[in-house]
């Protein structure tokens, strides 16, 4: 299927994880693909892997904690590239520990990666996306931002505060067709999809599906809310395992 066939496509955290399942969805689906993430060997690999079965994607290396980088990164996409019609928002990072231990300098990274990076993004790419006559955009939240829970205060005040960025930005967009949605990926068979933060660090371990998801079927999920006809939108929707454990 090539559904977004000559379209542009702007993924952050593609460098592993589900940014990278996304990736590579939205490349064969015909999108050319704006590869953002921090670690440039990780993009040239995804590059590398999407290139090889005939896609197309090129890396921009970025601290998304910098938001000097992000405007860079999001003009050099739109400079290489053209106008993007889709923009999926997968980075994250954390700070986990009680409240009172975090250090303020941790808490202000995880709000720069988490909610400044994608509203300095999605306010790069909105003007392209009107002048074109819509697009999607895709926030990736988390369980976290429906339901708050110990030892993770930075991490679930971003995924909450994506909620209103989403909303506020759909209102917005509605009127030029342009989408704003906001996912809520539950448990994930990634370092990072782990409900619980001092497991990100262990080597990875097979889980079966109903218990931790492939990222694989979460980014195929985000190709098909991209792809769906212009005239519908999901506004929010909570993916998880059948036997997720953050949730509800």
């Amino acid at each position: 299927m090539t559904e977004l066939e000559g379209q542009v496509a702007i993924v952050t955290g593609a460098s592993s994880g589900l940014g990278e399942a996304t990736a590579v969805r939205l490349a064969e689906l015909g999108a050319r693909v704006a590869l953002v993430a921090r670690s440039g060997s990780g993009l040239d690999r995804v590059a590398a892997r999407i290139s090889g079965t005939g896609g197309a994607a090129f890396a921009l290396p970025a601290d998304l904690a910098d938001p000097a980088a992000v405007v860079a990164a999001a003009e050099r996409a739109i400079s290489s590239a053209g106008p993007p019609r889709v923009l999926v928002n997968a980075a994250a990072t954390d700070a986990p520990g009680p409240a009172e231990d975090v250090p303020v300098a941790d808490w202000q990274r995880v709000v720069a990666v988490n909610l400044t990076a994608p509203f300095l993004l999605s306010r790069a790419v909105f003007a392209h996306m009107r002048a074109a006559g819509g697009g999607t955009i895709v926030n990736v939240s988390s369980v976290a931002g429906r339901r708050g829970w110990a030892d993770a205060s930075a991490y679930c005040a971003t995924k909450f505060g994506l909620t209103g960025l989403t909303q506020a930005l759909a209102a917005e967009g509605a009127p030029h067709s342009i989408r704003v949605v906001c996912l809520y990926p539950g448990a994930m068979a990634t370092h990072w999809g782990s409900w619980n933060p001092a497991d990100r660090g262990l080597p990875s371990q097979a889980a079966a599906p109903e218990d931790s998801l492939p990222p694989e079927d979460v980014a195929g999920y985000i190709g098909w809310l991209v792809c769906a006809p212009a005239h519908l939108i999901v506004t929010e929707a909570v993916v998880a395992p059948i036997r997720e454990r953050g949730w509800p």
